[in-house]
């Protein structure tokens, strides 16, 4: 498995990996910080997001590099 150049995931992510738009993926983010009871100013990771999905980090890794 490669390693992510970053440890962050943002909205346009979440909308490669899903297909959806990327309203969707701000809205996945908003929900995942709430769960987790991250301020609004703190970032959602590849690996919450991806417990969070249920997805393998190895499944989404492709999809963040660029």
């Amino acid at each position: 498995m490669k390693k992510p150049k970053r440890i962050c995931i943002y909205p346009k992510d979440i909308q490669r990996i899903t297909g959806r738009s990327e309203r969707y993926g701000r809205n996945i983010i908003k929900e995942i910080k709430m769960k987790l009871n991250k301020a609004p100013h703190q970032f959602v990771t590849i690996e919450e997001f991806a417990n969070y999905a249920g997805l393998e980090i190895s499944t989404i890794i492709p999809y963040i590099e660029d």
